[in-house]
């Protein structure tokens, strides 16, 4: 939760800045929170504004990426690992494969689960 709520207040700075105010204050953070109803907690402010001093937002970004790009988030593969250097190809094929089936599948659990008798008949 608060994460959250921080995030709103770092999300406000960020459109502060979108908007062309460099050094977003209390204020700037202040207004774009109210203006969607969101009460403003002092405290959450001037903390967000004295991590943020003196840092270079998009230098953050940047930085955040780069961390974010070793962080795995991909489930692995149903069927194991793929095999390595010529697999690539035979792993679209048998996904182009599956999605047929699958896509036949959904067509027989349509056709029988209306059984013959079609919604305005």
């Amino acid at each position: 939760r608060v994460r959250c709520l921080t995030m709103r207040y770092l999300a406000a700075y960020m459109l502060a800045q979108l908007g062309g105010t460099n050094r977003p204050q209390e204020d700037d953070i202040k207004n774009i929170l109210s203006s969607v109803g969101i009460e403003c907690e002092k405290e959450r402010v001037k903390l967000l504004l004295d991590q943020l001093h003196g840092k270079n937002v998009h230098d953050l970004i940047h930085e955040g990426k780069e961390k974010m790009s070793t962080v795995c988030v991909a489930a692995a593969p149903a069927g194991g690992a793929p095999a390595a250097a010529g697999g690539a190809p035979a792993a679209a094929a048998e996904s182009k494969a599956a999605a047929k089936e699958e896509e036949k599948k959904e067509e027989s659990e349509e056709s029988d689960a209306d059984m013959g008798f079609g919604l305005f008949d």
